[in-house]
C-alpha cells in the first residue's frame, strides 16, 4: 500500500520511527478501505484491533505519568485530568496537529470529509499508539511512551493548569472572581449550511480577550476561552508544527 505522503515524514513529526512500518500502515487503514478490498477478495486488515489496544495503552501511559507527576494530586483531580486528555476531542486535536488524516487509507466513498472527521482522527491516533506499542515491545523498549507523552505534552500542561476542567469553566470562574461579566459573541459565519464555520470572540467587561473559529459554536467558544486563558498566562502558549 502506498500513501500520498511518505511515512518517513510522519515518523519525523511524531519523533517515533517504526522498525516495522507495516504496523504503522495497519494503524492508518480505515475500515472503509479494508471493506473495499474485501469485496474484491483481498484481505487487508483495518485499524480497529490496533485502536482497541491503543486505547488501553494510552490510558495507562497517561495514568502512570500523572500519578508520578505530583503526589498532591487527589484521585478525583487525577481522574478529571485524565478524562480531559483521553477523549475524542483531545485525540482529534492532536491528530490534526500532525496532519494524521493525510496519511489515512480510505475507501473511495469516504474521501470527502473523512480525513478531518474527529472520530476517524481520534480512532486512527489510538491505533497508531497501539502499533507503536507493538513495535516497541518487539524491540524490547518503551519508546512508545515517549511518543505519547511528546504528543500530549501541551495538552497535559493545559489540563493540569485547569485541574481537568474545560476552558470555558475556568474562564468563567476567573471572571466571577474579579466581579466581571463574561460573554461570547459570534462575529462571523461562513461556508455552506452543512459545514458552516463560526468565529466567536470571548469578551470580559466588553473587552475582547480571545477568539476561536470552528465548525460548531460550542467548539469556537472553547477555542476563544483557550486563547483568553493563554493571554492571562493561565495556559501555556502553544505553537503547533505545520
Amino acid at each position: 500500500m502506498a500513501i500520498g505522503k511518505g511515512l518517513e515524514l510522519l515518523f519525523e513529526k511524531t519523533g517515533y520511527f517504526f522498525s516495522d512500518p507495516t504496523l504503522a500502515e495497519n494503524a492508518l487503514t480505515h475500515s472503509s478501505y479494508s471493506n473495499e478490498y474485501k469485496s474484491r477478495g483481498l484481505s487487508i486488515p483495518s485499524n480497529e484491533r490496533l485502536e482497541f489496544l491503543g486505547d488501553s495503552v494510552l490510558e495507562i501511559v497517561i495514568s502512570e505519568y500523572l500519578y508520578d507527576l505530583d503526589s498532591r494530586l487527589s484521585e478525583g483531580k487525577l481522574t478529571r485530568i485524565r478524562q480531559s486528555l483521553v477523549c475524542e476531542k483531545t485525540l482529534a486535536k492532536i491528530a490534526a496537529s500532525i496532519s494524521l488524516g493525510d496519511y489515512l487509507h480510505l475507501g473511495n466513498g469516504e474521501e470527502s470529509d473523512c480525513r478531518t472527521r474527529p472520530k476517524v482522527l481520534a480512532d486512527a491516533l489510538e491505533a497508531y499508539f497501539g502499533a507503536a506499542y507493538l513495535d516497541s515491545r518487539a524491540k524490547g523498549s518503551d519508546e512508545y511512551k515517549s511518543l505519547i507523552l511528546g504528543l500530549f505534552s501541551s495538552e497535559i500542561a493545559s489540563s493540569i493548569a485547569s485541574g481537568g476542567q474545560d476552558n470555558k469553566t475556568v474562564l468563567q470562574q476567573l471572571a466571577e472572581k474579579d466581579g466581571s461579566i463574561l460573554e461570547y459573541v459570534i462575529t462571523d459565519e461562513s461556508g455552506p449550511e452543512h459545514k458552516k464555520q463560526f468565529t466567536v470572540v470571548a469578551k470580559i467587561d466588553n473587552n475582547v480577550v480571545g477568539e476561536g473559529t470552528a465548525f460548531s459554536k460550542k467548539d469556537a467558544e472553547m477555542l476563544a476561552a483557550e486563547k483568553a486563558l493563554q493571554l492571562f498566562g493561565i495556559l501555556p502558549q502553544v505553537k503547533n508544527e505545520e
